[in-house]
């Protein structure tokens, strides 16, 4: 099995890729010892120093163990970085929960009381994040964080437009878990990206003083991610909805 890549680096992540995939298929069983660096340079036809660079990988990841003079041992066939993101993302999806509770009612209580500054500031922090989006709608290279601070600043600004004072006590010190969710979101391909069109019916529903619709436009916003992470969890509709 020969593995093509366009450089060493990449070379390297192919051969953690392949191993990780026989180890989670249990190819190798927990506790067996996996060939040897020659044995596998053989069969993934790349040289040695790169199987000692991917092995080096899967034992800082917890998934192999090396005995000086003995070889390397299977620990484990589930890759825990899979174990953290599942984590993360059930993190993620209560983030998202209490972010629907706090801003469909903050969106519609800003389409009743919202004042033209307001709207600015909604409108300055979509128009600054739309500038660091690349040709398909999404943060370019090394403007994820960036990209995830504007995306803060227009749903505080509709929080804010709701002139509820305990209400923007409670966002302001709940906007960190919110950005931090943000950003491992973002940084997360199975997870959907950010839509500037649902972000824009947010602010054309506040602006119109559309109560019910700018409460609608925000729990459609959110809702989307939040189905997202209940189907890479396992969770059936059914199960979320009770659980709810």
């Amino acid at each position: 099995m020969a593995l093509q890549a366009a450089g060493r680096h990449s070379l390297v992540d192919t051969v953690v890729d392949a191993l990780r995939g026989q180890l989670t298929a249990g190819e190798w069983p927990v506790g067996s010892r996996i060939p040897t660096e020659h044995a596998l340079a053989e069969q993934l036809q790349v040289g040695r120093n790169t199987v000692r660079e991917a092995v080096r990988v899967l034992v800082h990841a917890g998934m192999l163990r090396s005995r000086q003079g003995e070889g390397t041992f299977v620990v484990s066939a589930a890759d825990p970085g899979d174990i953290l993101r599942g984590v993360r993302r059930a993190g993620i999806r209560d983030v998202l929960e209490l972010r629907i509770a706090l801003e469909a009612e903050a969106a519609r209580l800003a389409a009743l009381r919202h004042r033209p500054d307001d709207l600015e500031r909604m409108r300055a922090a979509l128009d600054a994040q739309a500038e660091l989006a690349d040709a398909s709608g999404q943060p370019g290279s090394g403007s994820l964080e960036l990209y995830a601070d504007h995306d803060i600043a227009f749903h505080k600004a509709v929080v804010d437009a709701a002139h509820n004072t305990a209400l923007t006590a409670t966002y302001g010190w709940f906007s960190s878990s919110v950005r931090e969710a943000l950003v491992s979101a973002l940084d997360d391909q199975a997870m959907p990206k950010i839509v500037h069109g649902d972000h824009r019916a947010v602010l054309d529903a506040i602006a119109a003083g559309d109560p019910d619709a700018a409460e609608r436009a925000t729990r459609d916003l959110l809702e989307k991610p939040k189905r997202a992470v209940e189907a890479l969890l396992g969770e059936p509709p059914a199960a979320a909805a009770r659980r709810a």
